[in-house]
């Protein structure tokens, strides 16, 4: 008895024979047998080159209907939609009828064709969407791309939260916790696994919700995942932190400097990266006399003024500056 699986096999393997067969029969001219065919310059047909026989007629032109000379003509001329997204809930599939009340010709619609136009948008919105899962997942994509935007992470991020929140609806582990919550902690760990942090604080300012929610859902999200998350090496805030308070080369440098010394020694184990991000800053900034205020590193860090003096004692004592 042949088990279902080899006779399948054995299947797909006769219709890969008649499929070659017929290949072979077609690389050959039936009147002289010649094997030198050629398309003809359009596409359309195939012809024999030692006989004249016309083999094909009609093919399909799989190439575009314009010419173009350079890369701007073939850019300008190109009729191709716009990539698929996972930032959208469709993934950009979905069409959308135009706001603009005029048919083609530029002319505008009549009173009644915008009435049948507005029924049909309201429609169409609704159709986009079948079920409560798309609604949810609509909404939480939203919602990602308007914290995202605030944050002025690069698309990358975007799509990143995007995926890791569509997997968490996959999983169901939105039962149970707020759209908000979940969609901010997906944003929160693309942002980590991109290599672009943003502190908590920072997240849930541009947050519906507070920050002991997001740190819980994303601990949460990040074990059902099993998403692999590496400690936040401070040295990734540097650049923005010393940008925002206009700090040159020197002291970016110097704070690296100050960040890889002590955290050699052990100083960095259970600290937060923010805190000793800024006050590395803060050390550097008195060392290469761009004096900072505490206060200042404190707005632009987003930690307190304790938490920078506790962290530039222990920073300057490891390094030996006095």
């Amino acid at each position: 008895m042949v088990r279902p699986s080899r006779q399948r096999e054995r299947e797909q393997d006769r219709a890969t024979e008649e499929e070659t067969g017929d290949d072979e029969e077609m690389q050959s001219c039936p009147e002289c047998e010649s094997a030198n065919l050629v398309s003809s310059a359009d596409g359309g047909e195939i012809v024999c080159e030692d006989c004249g026989l016309v083999i094909e007629e009609e093919n399909i032109d799989r190439g575009p209907e314009w010419r173009a000379f350079n890369h701007s003509e073939r850019q300008s001329k190109s009729r191709v939609g716009a990539p698929t997204t996972q930032t959208m809930h469709d993934k950009g599939l979905t069409t959308q009828i135009d706001w603009k009340d005029k048919d083609a010709y530029g002319q505008s619609l009549s009173s009644e064709k915008r009435s049948q136009m507005h029924r049909l948008r309201k429609w169409q919105e609704r159709i986009r969407t079948k079920d409560a899962g798309e609604r949810n997942l609509q909404f939480a994509l939203s919602e990602i791309d308007r914290m995202a935007s605030a944050l002025g992470v690069p698309r990358s991020v975007r799509e990143v939260a995007s995926v890791i929140y569509r997997r968490a609806l996959n999983e169901d582990l939105i039962r149970g916790r707020s759209i908000e919550g979940v969609a901010t902690s997906c944003l929160y760990a693309a942002c980590r696994q991109e290599g672009i942090p943003r502190s908590l604080e920072e997240v849930s300012d541009v947050s519906r919700v507070d920050q002991k929610e997001i740190g819980r859902t994303y601990r949460y999200v990040a074990q059902e995942l099993s998403l692999k998350m590496e400690p936040v090496d401070p040295k990734q805030y540097v650049p923005r932190f010393a940008s925002d308070l206009n700090l040159s080369e020197e002291v970016q440098s110097k704070a690296n400097e100050i960040i890889d010394e002590t955290a050699e020694k052990g100083l960095l184990s259970g600290k937060s990266p923010t805190g000793y991000a800024a006050a590395a800053i803060y050390a550097a900034s008195l060392l290469c006399n761009e004096k900072k205020t505490q206060r200042e590193v404190a707005d632009v860090a987003q930690v307190t003024e304790v938490t920078i003096r506790n962290r530039y004692q222990e920073q300057i004592e490891a390094i030996g500056v006095r």
